[in-house]
This record gives C-alpha cells, structure tokens and sequence, in this order.
C-alpha cells in the first residue's frame, strides 16, 4: 500500500535524484536546463530539512517516488520542491503529497510558486484551491514564475 511520511536528511540522496527527473520536465518548457532544481547539490538538500517538513510518497513496492518541502513563516506556509518521478505522474501523487503537507500547518496562508507556463502544475493547484495572484521572474533564473496562494 502507497504511504506518505515525514522524510529525514538520510532520503535527501533518493529525494534529490527524483528531484532531477522530475524537474527535467520543467526545463524541457523553457529550454533552461539551468534551472535552480536541477543544480541544487546534496549539501543544499539535506539543509532544507532544518527549515522544511519533508515528506515522502512510497509506492505499493516501497520505492520513494515523490516528495514535497514546506516551511512555515510570519502566518504563510510556503510549499516548495513538489516532485513525483516520471514513471509516476498522472496518478494523483502530487495532489496527495499537497493534502498532506498543508494538515502540517494550521491557520496559515498557503503560498508556492510555479513556472507559469507549466498548465499542468498550474491546473492542480487551482484544482486544490490556490489562485495565482502574480507572476515575477526572480533574480536566481530566468523562469517566469506564477505565485499562487490558498
């Protein structure tokens, strides 16, 4: 049976590499293989476990496939790094891993990001009650990002 837990700095080596596929994805949209998810290093992973909830999906056979990070600040929760390998999208990972890091945090503003041409994260999102609000390109890459908020 699939289950989602909390993850420890010991999953950030499994964590990081589904980062890196799931992320090529991202890159492909804007022909940027230089995108920040793909050039995060180890050390970065295992420190956001200081600040973040990690959680991590298994599959039936105990595989790692996704994961999810969260932090939570001044009233908002800022979801980041939302992954689901690709052997596994499409299955409603990603929208589990969202419905559960949110019972994380209570009396909160949700708030993420995401390139705003990505229609598919963009349309789970809003499936899940987020609205974009604006959209800003950030001094670390040249994306376009659509910042949404629940």
């Amino acid at each position: 049976m699939a289950t989602i837990e909390r993850a420890t700095k010991e999953d950030a080596n499994v964590i990081l590499e589904i980062q890196k596929l799931a992320y090529i994805s991202e890159a492909e949209l804007y022909n940027d293989y230089d995108i920040m998810p793909l050039k995060e290093d180890i050390e970065t992973a295992v420190r956001s476990f200081e600040k973040n909830v990690v959680l991590k999906y298994f599959n039936e056979d105990g595989k790692i496939v996704g994961s999810v990070r969260a932090f939570g600040e001044n009233g908002d929760c800022h979801i980041n790094k939302l992954m689901v390998h690709p052997e596994y999208q499409n299955q409603g990972i990603g929208r589990k891993l969202m419905e559960e890091i949110e019972k994380y945090f209570n009396h909160v503003t949700f708030k993420l990001f995401t390139g705003s041409r990505s229609t598919k994260n963009i349309a789970l999102y809003e499936k899940l009650g987020y609205k974009g609000y604006k959209t800003e390109k950030l001094d670390i890459e040249d994306t376009v990002f659509l910042f949404m908020e629940k």
